[in-house]
């Protein structure tokens, strides 16, 4: 593991409410965390009680109601649209719990699609993409169509996309709750590697053995989130 370095994720007084019938639904209760390089966050928790919703934040698909989102220095919440994707493209790594594929592409055009803003499809991207599946055991389907593959699988194609280009930061949402035992070892000892890399990850389980991986360890329970 490698030793904690530049600051790669903080959040500071981070709140989130949601619309509904009755009025707004708070989600998250000025949340503030922060992750350095080579750093590896778990947050567990119960069901609904925020975790997805931080990701979602830290991953700037959503912007908070209030606090703010910095990720390597730079104040996220002023950016225009475009510069915030720049950064997904070019910074964040992001495992879906649902998966986000295209389910009539192969396994490997969902893999190839982390390249499409950043080079395209070109030989140096499929090689990436290819290893990419070999890395998580899937060498062999990635011609098959997605739709066509178990819950399982899609979740590791789904990580081998997340990890087919360098980032500075992986954000995963419960990566190992569709896999088998030997699957899900496969998947944390190659989360393991990257973060001993340097790669900063925060990921959400339910799953406990997570949290003897990691550096740090949060709790959230009523969308507030405290360090352990």
């Amino acid at each position: 593991m490698a030793a904690a370095g530049q600051e790669r994720l903080r959040l500071a007084g981070v709140s989130k409410s949601f619309p509904a019938a009755g009025g707004p639904v708070p989600v998250l209760h000025e949340v503030s965390l922060t992750l350095h390089a080579g750093e590896f966050g778990v947050i567990t928790g119960p069901s609904g009680s925020g975790k997805t919703t931080l990701l979602m934040l830290a991953g700037l698909l959503l912007a908070p109601d209030s606090g703010g989102v910095w990720l390597d220095g730079v104040a996220t919440a002023a950016l225009p649209d475009a510069a915030r994707a720049e950064i997904r493209k070019h910074d964040i790594g992001m495992v879906f719990q649902k998966f986000c594929l295209m389910p009539h592409r192969s396994a490997l055009d969902n893999v190839l699609f982390r390249f499409r803003y950043v080079g395209g499809d070109t030989r140096a991207a499929r090689d990436q993409a290819r290893d990419a599946l070999a890395r998580v055991g899937l060498a062999a389907k990635a011609g098959q169509a997605a739709r066509l593959l178990s819950a399982g699988e899609m979740q590791r194609v789904a990580i081998a996309r997340a990890l087919a280009r360098p980032a500075k930061i992986l954000l995963a949402d419960e990566p190992t709750g569709n896999l088998d035992p030997d699957s899900a070892a496969q998947v944390m000892e190659l989360f393991r590697a990257v973060n001993r890399a340097g790669m900063a990850i925060l990921l959400v389980t339910h799953n406990h053995e997570w949290i003897a991986h990691g550096t740090t360890h949060w709790t959230m329970h009523n969308g507030r989130l405290q360090r352990q």
